[in-house]
């Protein structure tokens, strides 16, 4: 991926700290509200923001850990013993190898590379989530998520809600909706949270808070709070936040194999 496609340093720094207010401000889940005595809306019905399109990362901070990181660069991670040891040891060559060149690009990771997302409706009820980074695709399941016990994978199981804003009452006003996509994703393959080789195991736990924000020019943005609990690796959760803006069409759109280094 080239630097071209990636906009550095651009996003209104009001819109990151917004983004982080609403992430924590769960709200109420928007999910399994229909009418009285019927069935709940399909989730792309009862959708309060628009999450499809293209979508362009932008590295507004940690670039050197986002684009280029260093074999024993763990500053600021909060891993154990065990974890430091892996990263210091960390050799792509051999992740190459074993065919494990994907480590970086799973449901942990691959959100951080520099990139393009691509969302969809799959149907009423899964968002498609592509990625060009590494080529990779992860479904995203309102309600009952199919094979959560099968074969853990690079993208894992991951269950969607809609969260909206506020309280009911608030919820049912009329105006414009607004809302979090609230994403839970297990049954993870053991993979790296950064490139340069710091783990997580089988036992990691992604929650993903997704909101949509505009720019002062009417520009979309989508603000990805992402939290990481693996109690194998990590003294305490991985919080992280990244941007991506939309953009008009697919251009730039470069699908990529996984590289190790």
């Amino acid at each position: 991926m080239t630097p071209a496609i990636l906009a550095r340093r651009t996003a209104p720094l009001p819109l990151l700290a917004a983004a982080l207010v609403l992430a924590v401000s769960w709200g109420v889940d928007a999910q399994g509200r229909g009418g009285p005595g019927g069935a709940p809306p399909p989730a792309k019905t009862a959708a309060p923001i628009d999450v499809t399109g293209y979508w362009v990362s932008l590295i507004v901070d940690e670039w050197r850990f986002r684009v280029d990181p260093q074999k024993g660069d763990v500053l600021y991670m909060p891993i154990n013993a065990a974890a430091r040891r892996m990263a210091q040891a960390w050799d792509p060559a051999k992740d190459e190898a074993d065919g494990n060149q994907c480590k970086a690009y799973g449901a942990v990771g691959v959100m951080q590379r520099p990139g393009r997302l691509h969302l969809t409706w799959a149907d009423d009820n899964t968002l498609t989530m592509e990625a060009d980074a590494g080529t990779q695709t992860r479904s995203l399941h309102f309600g009952q998520a199919p094979g959560a016990s099968g074969e853990p994978t690079w993208q894992g199981t991951s269950v969607a809600s809609w969260q909206t804003s506020g309280g009911r009452g608030r919820a049912a006003m009329p105006g414009p909706r607004s809302g979090t996509l609230k994403i839970v994703t297990t049954n993870l393959r053991p993979g790296y949270l950064r490139k340069n080789g710091v783990p997580y195991s089988d036992k990691a736990v992604l929650t993903e808070y997704i909101n949509l924000l505009t720019g002062a020019a009417g520009e979309k943005y989508l603000v990805v709070t992402a939290m990481v609990d693996d109690p194998t690796y990590l003294t305490q959760p991985f919080v992280r936040s990244y941007q991506f803006k939309r953009q008009p069409d697919a251009a730039g759109w470069d699908p990529t194999p996984c590289l190790a280094k």
